[in-house]
């Protein structure tokens, strides 16, 4: 029996994780974190745009502060997110940017005079200020009243990784890379740690700690189409499910990416669009004015995304052998530009299609279509990250549930999270290790490690009628055809029925290899696919039961935002032996929120079911910024006295800016 303890354990080794990792280890605690891969070699490496925090350097940026950053996040998230977290989170950035930066993280900087920019497809030269010269730069995103995106060219989560990756190794954190947790050790009560699997001898290893957080991304590899590495299969947040304690929320909250090109699925940064590219359709013309005329390509992703599958839908696709696209035009920022700033977004470009995106005219332009590429559900936390269901079980970044992104996350703010959450939640997650020391029941782990063994020992054993990969092949289809970007009650039910059987099947599959001590990949298939079809039937039963479209999550037969019936976040839940989660549903309480619901800003006004409660608490919140205001207060003051929010204090203090310094 082969048992190790440490203080804290991270399972998940993208930013996320490594983040979280410091804050425990400078809290002087020894720290284990495991990852499936090589840490550098992460997810997170993948990000190109940028990381949003408001920052105020740059000219287009200025004037910008939490309460921007804050009402964007709400408005993108179509009001689904949890208000105080949003604070904790745009009160918070500034301050990781700028750690990231004294850790080495090479940040694009401002430079002072005059530069030309390309804005609404025409070149503009906009002045910066002497004063910003050599401070962090930031590019437009999508569904941004700023620019606030900072950004290092389109490399982004690459550099962020190196930087964060480094400064763990330089903390001790103790790295274990190709280790795969497969079950949570638990109590009925306390989570006590993991079991995992070493990918390279197949060995069990039971790694028993105070506290235990799961910060294993995603869950995109469950469809066809999407943006997500092979590594992504939504199994962290699975072994939560697995346990029938935890709860999985806004599952059905799955974010389409509109640029990915065709057909490798590779992402085209949003930075495209951000620094002045266009979609063009089958005929050259720029479609996206003509359905959005304000935000253009710039409109929250959940919505540019539905606008170019309308716009195929009407005949406007460009044929291709893999299917209708459309194109992306990031030829007029000029040759310059995209070698500067877009020169990732070229080697793809030049690699996969074998086209120069720098080039002027249709010969560069790049075959994209939406495909997904973001999980705004997880596990359920509190704003300290740590299960409402579990203790000791924490969980951070696209495993988790904070819930900060609601239905919808604008681009930047999912990088930006990986590091906020990690500071924020690492910090409460170091405090519960070092109070909570409690001996371990060496009986209940070795309970757990016979249970696993014997549970793979029977997978390789059975003689079963099924073949695992046409079983996950057909699951990928399934969400790709019936739980993507339009939604319907008959299409969802047919998904759910499916995948209800695909389950059913995945319990009786053929492990031709029947070795359990060495690098299995089959074996490994064969345990990981019944944890992503269940991950599957969280996305497709929640949107079958949700009868409102809110953000990503559009039902074609109900397309109104039903404030008066949906003002509520789906938890999913797994009863050990049967073939289909269970869920309930937590009340968003309007009278609490800074807030309240209203136009979003996209499409025609009155596609919203209103809740009267938001007319109210909207008369409140307006009564209380009038008087406080008349007074003289503070915007600090106001907005405490709206909706009090709890945060470490060295993350709550005043972030500085120039030419308002720490107003």
């Amino acid at each position: 029996m082969n048992i190790q303890y440490s203080d804290a354990l991270v399972i998940g080794g993208g930013l996320a994780g490594l983040r979280a990792a410091i804050e425990v280890a400078k809290s002087g605690q020894s720290v284990t974190l495991l990852s499936i891969c090589p840490v550098k070699r992460s997810h997170s490496a993948a990000v190109q745009g940028g990381m949003q925090a408001s920052l105020g350097n740059g000219a287009k940026g200025e004037g910008d502060n939490e309460d921007l950053h804050f009402a964007d996040t709400v408005k993108g998230s179509d009001w689904g997110c949890d208000q105080e977290v949003a604070r904790m989170f745009a009160q918070t950035a500034p301050k990781a940017v700028r750690e990231l930066a004294a850790w080495g993280v090479p940040w694009t900087r401002v430079t002072k005079g005059p530069r030309t920019v390309v804005i609404n497809a025409q070149k503009t030269v906009i002045e910066e200020k002497e004063e910003a010269h050599g401070l962090i730069n930031a590019r437009d995103f999508g569904g941004t009243k700023k620019w606030r995106t900072c950004y290092i060219a389109d490399a982004t989560g690459h550099c962020m990784l190196y930087g964060v990756a480094n400064e763990a190794i330089k903390h001790q954190v103790k790295i274990i890379d190709r280790m795969e947790a497969v079950r949570i050790i638990h109590d009925g009560k306390k989570c006590l740690g993991v079991i995992a699997r070493d990918l390279t001898n197949g060995q069990l290893i039971a790694y028993i700690a105070r506290g235990t957080m799961i910060a294993t991304g995603g869950y995109g590899r469950i469809y066809k189409q999407t943006t997500n590495a092979v590594i992504c299969e939504g199994t962290g947040a699975a072994i939560a499910l697995e346990t029938g304690l935890c709860r999985l929320s806004n599952m059905e909250a799955v974010q389409f990416h509109p640029t990915p090109i065709v057909p490798s699925g590779i992402l085209l940064t949003e930075g495209c669009r951000g620094d002045g590219g266009i979609l063009r359709d089958v005929d050259g013309y720029r479609f996206m004015p003509d359905y959005e005329p304000e935000k253009k390509e710039l409109a929250s992703r959940d919505v540019v995304s539905r606008r170019m599958m309308e716009h195929i839908r009407k005949g406007k696709g460009v044929k291709s052998p893999y299917g209708d696209h459309l194109w992306l035009d990031i030829s007029i920022l000029g040759r310059a530009h995209v070698e500067k700033n877009l020169r990732d977004v070229q080697d793809i470009c030049k690699t996969f299609n074998g086209i120069d995106p720098a080039d002027e005219g249709p010969k560069g332009w790049a075959p994209v279509l939406p495909m997904q590429h973001y999980s705004m559900g997880g596990i359920r936390t509190k704003p300290t990250g740590e299960s409402q269901w579990l203790d000791g079980l924490f969980a951070c970044g696209e495993a988790a549930c904070w819930d900060m992104h609601g239905f919808n996350r604008l681009g930047g703010n999912s990088c930006a999270e990986t590091v906020v959450a990690g500071m924020i939640i690492g910090d409460y997650f170091a405090q519960y290790c070092k109070n909570n020391g409690e001996v371990v029941d060496t009986n209940i782990v070795k309970e757990f490690l016979s249970k696993e063994y014997q549970y793979l020992k029977s997978l390789v054993d059975k003689e079963g009628k099924y073949n695992v990969f046409e079983i996950k092949n057909r699951m990928k289809e399934i969400m790709w055809d019936k739980v993507a970007i339009f939604r319907t009650g008959e299409g969802l039910k047919e998904a759910v029925d499916e995948l209800e059987k695909l389950y059913k099947d995945s319990q009786d599959v053929k492990v031709h290899c029947k070795e359990l001590d060495c690098a299995n990949p089959e074996l490994e298939e064969a345990y990981r696919v019944p944890r992503m079809l269940k991950i599957a039937l969280c996305v497709a039963y929640g949107a079958l039961l949700r009868t409102e479209s809110r953000g990503a999550h559009y039902r074609e037969d109900y397309p109104k935002r039903d404030d008066l019936n949906w003002m509520k976040r789906t938890n999913t839940y797994w009863v050990e032996g049967e073939t289909l989660p269970r869920v309930e549903y937590e009340e968003l309480d309007i009278m609490k929120m800074e807030m309240p619901p209203a136009f979003r800003g996209y499409g025609a006004k009155g596609n919203i079911i209103e809740n009267p409660l938001s007319e109210k608490r909207q008369a409140e919140v307006d009564a209380i910024r009038e008087k406080m205001e008349a007074e003289g207060k503070s915007r600090y003051e106001i907005q405490d006295a709206l909706m009090p929010y709890e945060l470490q204090a060295k993350f709550k203090k005043p972030n500085q800016r120039i030419g308002v310094d720490y107003e």
